[in-house]
């Protein structure tokens, strides 16, 4: 299976993020660098417009970049830009305009979030919202009923929320994640938080700087935990589907046992009525040897319906 959350290297957040969202390697910091360049070019040249020998035009060449900066940050323009090749468009969450709309959150298809140099995913796959923050060991299952109130209390801690807008691309984790549902057993840890970890899987809010050696998590990578469920590496649990399939077969012959008693039944209850009417001795006398007493009948009868 796919990889569904990659962790943070270094401070390229951004790059996570989008990768993230779009559910594969599709931009690289070198991409993301060229958007940059790119914007930074057109801002040259709006302000070389008002004379390229300005105070204001040698003022802005000796300012750096608007758009990136040395440690990877990128800003909310180049994310904007990487997202329109795919016909993806942002809007702001807490606008005015977007809130008169009213939407439930759960109806939208994927948020990115920003605080300061800080920029992460969350998406729905399947019928599920995921965090992919990657800060984060993992993804990080969403309830529904959860999800309104995660965005509102990362509003409280100064998050710019966007709404994706568009048809995000095709991805093995939606369609998965499309045909059954997981359950976290174990909530993902900040990368470098102590192990030390309760009972509950508590994640604490802070953020703290990753390990850049740390792996990427595949989320589908099972191991088997009892007779019906696999586990992944990141917690979850899915059911399994050859046992899935061994129940459905266990209760098909289960029915098919009962469907043969209930047919011994009738023929009980048929030979009963031919051995009153038969007027060979013979056969009255083998009729008679298959035939349930009443009560033998009932016994049977009250089993059957029992189960």
């Amino acid at each position: 299976y796919s990889h569904l959350h990659s962790l943070q290297e270094g401070s390229l957040c951004a790059q996570h993020c989008l990768n993230n969202l779009l559910q594969g390697e599709y931009f690289t910091p070198v991409d993301l660098s060229s958007i940059a360049h790119q914007l930074d070019e057109e801002e040259r040249m709006r302000m070389a417009e008002g004379g390229m020998a300005s105070e204001e035009y040698r003022t802005f060449l000796q300012q750096p970049s608007g758009n990136m900066d040395d440690s990877g940050f990128f800003s909310i323009q180049v994310i904007s830009n990487a997202l329109r090749v795919w016909g993806l468009e942002l809007i702001l969450f807490n606008s005015p305009e977007y809130q008169r709309l009213m939407i439930n959150p759960i109806n939208e298809k994927a948020f990115i979030c920003n605080y300061k140099e800080h920029w992460f995913t969350i998406r729905k796959l399947g019928q599920q919202w995921f965090n992919l923050n990657s800060l984060l060991t993992g993804p990080e299952l969403i309830s529904d009923t959860y999800l309104a109130l995660f965005l509102a209390q990362l509003q409280q801690e100064g998050y710019s929320i966007f709404v994706i807008r568009g048809n995000l691309p095709e991805c093995e984790a939606e369609q998965i994640l499309g045909i059954m549902r997981v359950h976290q057993q174990q909530r993902p840890r900040l990368i470098g938080e102590d192990e030390a970890q309760t009972s509950m899987g508590y994640v604490s809010t802070a953020r703290r700087r990753p390990d850049p050696t740390e792996p990427l998590t595949p989320v589908f990578t099972a191991s088997r935990t009892s007779a019906s469920q696999v586990q992944t590496d990141a917690g979850f649990v899915v059911e399994d589907e050859d046992e899935e399939l061994k129940r459905a077969l266990a209760l098909s012959r289960q029915d098919m046992d009962v469907e043969d008693e209930e047919a011994d039944v009738r023929r009980a209850i048929q030979l009963s009525m031919q051995g009153v009417k038969s007027s060979s001795a013979d056969e009255g006398q083998k009729v008679q040897s298959e035939t349930l007493t009443a009560e033998e009948l009932r016994k049977r009868r009250q089993a059957y319906f029992d189960r």
